[in-house]
């Protein structure tokens, strides 16, 4: 059963009806072809309507769908002879952040993400996408790994942020995010990072300290979610929708300050709509972005990695 989010109220109604007229037609053989063909032109042309004007707000609630792909979707189908590699060699594996090794378009790289899950029972395994510092820590190995290896490094990002419990407070989130963006940004081998949907915080750039930084078009990114963003300034998280505006974290936003390289379009209606067609149009980005870095020897892909960001602060928008 498809789920519609608040906006989408007009076309859930629209939809149903159509849904309604088929069922009719399959129980009673009543010929209703001209009416669904109507009512579907209607209902594209609203769906086209209402994604043409999506307010940050309505695109943080998009890029949170619970239909739209999740990391291991896109592992799964851009990824062959994909094999995972687990734990931190220090204190445990964590499943929110997932890794291995794989062949991209016959290439072997290393494959690095956040899974949030897409029932109870994932979701609840890969704690919601949210990394504890040993996720971190597996993610910084990995990289390392890649670069004795010589291994291309490719990033899915989806996560509202590093999990806040005590325990994590209590074994170094803090140092262990700082680790991890420390080796992206020394990584030998090309980096090619994608905000596939949520990138919140410390725990996207975590992931995300990349050569090339993709978003797919109804995507966000930014420094706390609208919710933790509400509560801290206005001490209401309805104020989530003012907050959303304000951080400037969608893919358009982001791409006019120079802060992301590329937006990936995605299906009308938003990813979880074609999840194939999004996660194609991915792979097709990423392979555009790959090939010239891998042409760099890895002093010059260290020089212009740290060159653009540090490009970002000097214009003063990071």
């Amino acid at each position: 059963m498809r789920h519609f989010l608040d906006f989408e109220k007009p076309l859930a109604e629209l939809e149903g009806k159509i849904e309604e007229l088929r069922r009719t037609t399959d129980a009673g053989g009543i010929d209703v072809a001209e009416e669904v063909g109507r009512l579907s032109d209607k209902a594209e042309k609203l769906l086209s309507a209402t994604y043409a004007k999506l307010t940050p707000w309505q695109k943080t609630q998009v890029a949170r769908h619970p239909d739209r792909p999740k990391c291991l979707d896109y592992v799964r189908a851009l990824i062959e002879d994909f094999t995972p590699l687990a734990g931190d060699r220090a204190f445990a594996d964590d499943a929110a952040v997932v890794g291995g090794m794989g062949r991209f378009r016959g290439r072997a790289v290393m494959v690095l993400g956040t899974e949030k899950g897409t029932d109870t029972e994932s979701r609840v395994r890969h704690n919601f996408g949210m990394a504890r510092p040993e996720g971190y820590r597996k993610a910084r190995r990995l990289m390392e790994l890649a670069g004795r290896f010589g291994l291309p490094v490719l990033s899915f990002v989806d996560t509202a942020g590093a999990f806040p419990g005590i325990e994590a407070e209590a074994r170094g989130r803090a140092e262990a995010i700082a680790r991890s963006i420390e080796a992206c940004l020394d990584a030998p081998v090309p980096m090619v990072s994608t905000i596939i949907g949520e990138g919140g915080s410390g725990g996207a750039i975590a992931l995300a300290a990349a050569d090339r930084v993709l978003m797919l078009e109804h995507s966000i990114y930014s420094v706390i979610s609208p919710e933790g963003c509400a509560s801290i300034l206005w001490r209401d998280a309805a104020q989530a929708s003012t907050a959303a505006d304000a951080l400037k974290l969608t893919a358009q936003d982001l791409s006019r300050l120079a802060l992301i390289d590329a937006v990936v379009a995605e299906p009308l209606g938003g990813a979880h709509r074609d999840a194939a067609a999004a996660i194609a149009a991915v792979g097709d980005k990423v392979a555009e972005c790959l090939e010239p870095l891998l042409a760099l020897d890895s002093g010059t892909l260290r020089a212009r990695r740290r060159e653009k960001f540090l490009e970002m602060g000097r214009n003063g928008v990071a």
